[in-house]
């Protein structure tokens, strides 16, 4: 029997016809690209070429890839448990888990409820909101308030507090439920449109919700830390929660380890996922404050929140999260977010320069060149893979989000790649 070639293996070929791949049209999309290996802040492909991945699979893999203290964790986590179901069960590695979160965490974000992707986690967070008010019997105040640019996750639930104009909201028309979706208060037009409408739908809308600092998936949009002060003002002056979906920005990506650090508030509830485990295996978190909690505690058994997945704080996840905790603690984790920074600042700067280019943006371990438009985001994918860069742009942007570990020099070769492959 002939041997399959290493290059292009029979398992290849057959898997590729029966796989659907995320945000792909796949009747045009491309092959996608044959990955073997992984270590630090490069990804190894089949046919041994190594590319810098700029965007840490997706902002997870916050301390590179295959950090041997994680691995060494999930090992031996592997060996005695790798899961137990979480109804009425627990595991040191979730309570330990829980417990470490709510002391990092600001003020009195102490209740911890696990899911396994971000999307859900947020999707939680509308459920508690909700259900919060009706427990305490507000069953008028069931809508929630986001903002334009914004991205929450792909369900149903969660499509409906996303951008409407980059959404996909014009596909699924009259079957998401419908909540409100306004600009973000920025400016004194904005603030006194936002203002404006609370006042007219206060007492209909249980929570707001936004991503601090950073809208990410939404075309990374920055806003400054006085815009999350004033929403929190805001909610406290009119009985509205405030959830902060943190599933991008938590964990050292902006420079704090919580972006809502940087505008001193605390939010009702938070969302947290993607870099929790250092980018090792799925988990998602949404954390509430005791008063949210509370409304849950009754004698009436429909008072509960009645949501469980059944990998919901899978044993392993947890102990790659403890795991990456101590990462944070003992390694200089912000220290090395600040040194990006400012070697990003110094060399996506040149890039204003070329044509085409709107601005160039840069926040914590975030670099943005922001074009007018890209014509055709796949050939510029393709220009990077020859670059030797694994780089995604997406709608009018080209951005990296590295691993926090990058080295200087790979982390150049990224910058420089982005300048070349814009320049033409």
């Amino acid at each position: 029997m002939p041997e399959s070639d290493p290059l292009n293996p029979d398992w290849y070929q057959t898997g590729l016809s029966h796989i659907w791949l995320p945000y792909s049209q796949m009747k045009t999309a491309p092959k996608p690209l044959l990955a073997r290996s992984t270590a630090g802040s490069r990804i190894t492909l089949q046919d041994g070429r190594s590319l810098v991945d700029g965007v840490a699979a997706w902002w997870t893999a916050c301390h590179g890839y295959n950090h041997p203290h994680i691995r060494s964790c999930a090992e031996d986590q592997l060996a005695h448990m790798p899961h137990v179901m979480f109804g009425g069960m627990v595991h040191e590695p979730a309570l330990r888990l829980s417990s470490r979160l709510a002391a990092m965490l600001p003020g009195d974000l102490d209740h911890v409820f696990y899911t396994d992707s971000g999307s859900v986690a947020v999707e939680v967070a509308m459920k508690m909101a909700i259900q919060y008010r009706l427990n305490r019997g507000e069953s008028e105040r069931t809508k929630l308030l986001a903002f334009r640019g914004g991205y929450h996750g792909d369900t149903l639930a969660t499509m409906a507090i996303c951008d409407p104009e980059e959404g996909m909201h014009h596909l699924f028309a009259g079957v998401m439920p419908t909540q409100y979706v306004i600009d973000l208060p920025q400016d004194t037009a904005t603030i006194a449109a936002f203002e404006t409408f609370l006042d007219a739908h206060a007492h209909e809308i249980t929570a707001i919700v936004v991503e601090p600092l950073v809208q990410g998936a939404g075309g990374m949009l920055f806003h400054r830390p006085e815009v999350l002060r004033r929403l929190r003002d805001a909610a406290d002056r009119r009985g509205v929660l405030l959830i902060l979906d943190e599933i991008f920005t938590g964990f050292g990506r902006t420079g704090t380890m919580f972006a809502c650090e940087q505008a001193g508030i605390v939010p009702d509830i938070i969302t947290l996922s993607k870099a929790l485990t250092g980018g090792t295996l799925a988990l998602a978190a949404t954390v509430a404050r005791r008063h949210v909690y509370e409304a849950f505690l009754s004698d009436n058994p429909e008072h509960a929140l009645m949501h469980g997945p059944t990998f919901m704080a899978n044993p392993l996840a947890c102990a790659c999260a403890n795991a990456s905790l101590d990462l944070f603690e003992q390694e200089p984790r912000l220290e090395q977010v600040a040194a990006i920074e400012s070697a990003l600042h110094e060399q996506l700067e040149p890039c204003r320069a070329l044509p085409g280019v709107k601005d160039v943006r840069v926040m914590g371990a975030i670099g943005v060149v922001e074009m007018d438009r890209i014509a055709d985001p796949a050939a510029l994918r393709t220009r990077f893979i020859a670059e030797n860069v694994w780089i995604r742009p997406f709608r009018n942007i080209v951005y990296l989000t590295p691993a926090f570990t990058i080295q200087p020099e790979e982390l150049q070769t990224l910058t420089r790649a982005i300048y070349r492959v814009i320049k033409g």
